[in-house]
Formats: C-alpha cells, structure tokens, sequence
C-alpha cells in the first residue's frame, strides 16, 4: 500500500479505484508480511472484505465517510469483537472479544477496513517485539534487525508496504521507538486523549493509544477520524525551538548524532532555535518510569492471574518480571510517584518559553535480534534502557510526541527517527508543525 491516504481517497472518489481492489491488495500484502517478516498475528480477511463492500457502495451512493475504504491495522492489544486478540501472549492464545475497543469502533464508523492485527511484544512490556511462541517479528529493512517495540509489527506492516496507517499503542516510547527503527512516523497524543477502554493495560497512568503512518500526512488524518485535528491557523511569529543539549549522560550513536545535527542545520534558518540545558536527568526519568511500570503491571496481571497460572502460561519475560513485581511495595510505588511529579515539573519548566522541543527518538539504529545488551560509544546497558531513554521521559509526563523519519545511518543504512515533543494539549499544533518539518526534510533530499 504505496498510495498515501489521501492519494488512496481521491483515487476512490475519482472512480479510478475501487476499494475491494485496494483492500484485496492489502490483504494479499499482509499475508506475505506475515509470512516474510512475522509482522501480523491475524489477518481478517472476511471482515475487510465485507467492509470493503460496504465502502465500494458508499462511493456509488456519495455517502462516503472519512476513511472510506482506508485499509488500516491494529496491535494486537487492542480488542476486536470476533477476531482473535493474544495481546501477544500463549496465556490468551484462545481469547476472542465480544466487542471492539472504543477506537477500534470510531475507525469502522469512519469507514476504515481493518485487515488485520499486528504483532506486539508479550502485553506490550517489551522493546523487540520478540516472542518464544509466536516467532520473532523483524525489520522490514534488515532481517537480521529488530523492528523495535512494543508495537513492532504496526509499525514492520508500514514499511513493509502492507498498509499506510494503524494504531498501536505507547508506553514508554512503543509506537515512537518502532517507528524511528522501521523508518515510518509514530504519534502519541497527549496523556487520556484517545480512550483506552478495550486495551490490554500495561501500566494505566502511562498507557497512550498511537496513530503510525507512512507520513505526517497518513497519521495527521487518521489522528482527524479520531477527533485530533491538525491546527491550520495562519502563526504570526517564528516558531521557538528547543534543542536537547547534552546535559543528560544519555547514549548517543555518533551515527544517529550526525543524522539529528544534518536535521538541526536545515530546520534552523526556519525557526528560532535555542539551546535546552535545564532538562531533568532522562536517566532518572528512565528509573522513575521503569518502577512504575513494574507497581502497576504487577497490579494488572496479579488481578487476572494467580502467580502459579502466570509462571506456566506466560512467556518467560514477562514471568520473570512479574516475580521481581512481588517484591516491591506500596511505599516503593508512591515514592515513583512522588519523583515522577518533581521530574515532571523540571520539565514544564524547561519547556515553559518553547513552542516545540527536538531530540533524537532512539539513541541507536535497530539492534540485532537476540541481544539484551548493547554498547554504545562509551555507554553499556540494556537495549530496553538504551530505546527508552528519549522516550520515557514524554509518558511520565503526559505530553503529546511523534518522531518522523530523518537522514539514513551512514554506518549502516539503517533508518534514525526524530523526537518532536509538545506541551501537553498541544497536539494540533504538534501535526501541524511535524508536517512542516517533514516537508523542510523532503525538499532537502537528494532527488
């Protein structure tokens, strides 16, 4: 699915095509996805077609709605009524919803033809979207590479060419980190402005439903369906714009610094940018974020699950994080909390005078599959850690982010994705500005 949503609307519209074509197409592509890199855990075929009916009809009656015919994907963390939904994991090898989770329900009323689920790492806790039963999901660029996570295949089925936009969701970086990774664009709105109901919880005060897309353009209208519109309205002065200074102790590739400084020097003669150099240490943030996430998914499986069901059903990831769960405490959770609110503040403030705030997505090109730890110049840690670390930081506080593609690794090739981060409420503004900035980097490609 190379058009763009747009291009596919108009080709609707036009009577130039048909949506069972476009969505036959797709379901085709999404099962040579499935089989190449392991990027869907469900196709529906008999669903899309039948939506795909509907939309084909709609064009002949000019009732057409906002995504009619749009093919589009979903984690596998969603729920979707009668389609099988593992949430990635054996435990639920067997579980087929009654209904479809809130946002599921406003795409089909838009129009949207959901063709299938994509993969995800077990519950969504996890950054390589690896799996013991259900196969490792690769990237679509290199397949020795992880395509990132936890809504790895979401965004594996994009740059594959399957689809053009989908939704997965973001914890901690899992819709931004696989699309820095795979090459494509991941959106997470500001904190509770698409409804979680219907998703399989990881950690409630930080979960985030995403919109992924082919670019700025697919998620800004996808984002639209769901009620985030992008702002049109004409600004009346520059933009201020917000540099990460290095002030974090955070790893950093020198591949993907090149990348990020060739972005700075064509974005700035655009923009009024500025130096940020009184940011919170993101390395706290990162251990702040990390014992909320085990307090709060403890909470969500210990609540289903006895200990004795999770040690024999789930994978053994998860299992082994769920043992260390039943270690911490009620005290250990509020004092998370506690430094999550001062971590939160520092970075209002330094974000208090900026429009938008800039910084690499991830600090690295995809890992190979199968590693826990990787170096990075003079920083050793664990690739978790290492993906999460310019993430994070934007889930404790709630604050609205996407990163787009940029300028290919030289090293490797591999694609390097950047950050945009906004004040929380400002996602219109966010999209429109993205869309800016993705367009100064088109125009100063190569042709």
């Amino acid at each position: 699915m190379r058009h763009s949503l747009a291009g596919l609307l108009s080709d609707y519209a036009a009577g130039r095509l048909l949506p069972t074509a476009a969505i036959e197409a797709a379901i085709a592509s999404a099962q040579s996805c499935r089989h190449e890199i392991r990027a869907f855990a469900e196709i529906d075929g008999l669903g899309a077609r039948l939506s795909a009916a509907v939309s084909d009809y709609r064009y002949r009656d000019r009732t057409a709605r906002p995504l009619e015919g749009i093919p589009v994907a979903v984690k596998d963390l969603f729920d979707t009524a009668g389609l099988a939904t593992r949430y990635g994991s054996p435990a639920y090898s067997e579980n087929m919803p009654s209904a479809d989770a809130e946002v599921i329900r406003t795409l089909r009323k838009k129009g949207a033809a959901v063709i299938g689920k994509t993969t995800t790492h077990e519950f969504a806790w996890g950054v390589t979207t690896a799996s013991e039963r259900f196969g490792d999901t690769l990237n679509p660029w290199d397949h020795s590479k992880i395509p990132g996570g936890s809504s790895g295949g979401m965004a594996a089925a994009i740059a594959y060419g399957t689809v053009s936009a989908g939704l997965g969701t973001d914890t901690g970086g899992s819709v931004r980190i696989p699309a820095a990774l795979c090459g494509v664009v991941g959106f997470k709105p500001t904190f509770g402005l698409l409804s979680t109901q219907g998703v399989f919880p990881l950690a409630p005060s930080l979960d985030h439903v995403g919109v992924m897309g082919r670019s700025v353009g697919d998620v800004e209208m996808v984002a639209s369906a769901l009620g985030i519109r992008s702002d049109t309205a004409p600004r009346t002065s520059r933009y201020r714009i917000g540099i990460a200074g290095n002030t974090n102790d955070l790893p950093i590739s020198s591949g993907v610094q090149r990348s990020f400084e060739k972005a700075r020097v064509i974005l700035e003669p655009h923009y009024d940018v500025v130096e940020v150099r009184d940011l919170p240490s993101f390395k706290r943030g990162f251990d702040v974020f990390a014992g909320i996430v085990l307090a709060e998914g403890g909470m969500v499986h210990f609540s289903r699950h006895d200990r004795e069901y999770v040690q024999a059903s789930y994978g053994s990831e998860t299992a082994s994080r769920l043992a260390i769960a039943e270690q911490t405490t009620i005290g250990a959770y509020a004092d998370s909390q506690q430094a999550r609110r001062a971590f939160v503040q520092q970075l209002d403030n330094a974000m208090a005078d900026l429009d938008f705030m800039l910084l690499p997505t991830c600090p690295c090109t995809a890992p190979v599959l199968g590693a826990d730890r990787i170096t990075i110049d003079s920083w050793s840690g664990s690739i978790r850690e290492a993906l999460m670390s310019y993430t994070a930081p934007f889930n404790l506080a709630g604050m609205p982010a996407v990163s787009l593609p940029i300028f290919q690794a030289e090293e490797d090739g591999m694609p390097v994705g950047l950050q945009i981060a906004a004040r929380r409420g400002r996602d219109n503004g966010l999209l429109a500005f993205a869309s800016e900035v993705e367009a100064h980097l088109v125009s100063a490609r190569p042709s």
